[in-house]
């Protein structure tokens, strides 16, 4: 059920990403920062290649995980 619900948010975003570089326009905002935890909790999950079917989704996450202040983060989440 909450899988289904994310790919109704995914298609959203994938739509959203197709104007923009990142969800609130082409800049960083707090909207993009927003999704950082708890996406890197969703890449360590069976669930992680779920954004394969999203391609700008996708290039939105990649572009979020190569900016250091991002890199940080996750390495202060890894158990």
């Amino acid at each position: 059920d909450n899988l289904v619900k994310l790919k109704n948010v995914l298609n959203v975003y994938e739509a959203r990403l197709t104007k923009s570089k990142y969800l609130a326009g082409d800049y960083l905002s707090l909207a993009d920062l927003n999704h950082v935890s708890t996406t890197l909790c969703l890449g360590a999950t069976p669930h992680a290649s779920l954004f394969d079917a999203y391609p700008h989704v996708k290039a939105w996450w990649t572009d979020l995980l190569a900016k250091p202040s991002v890199q940080k983060v996750a390495a202060l989440m890894k158990p």
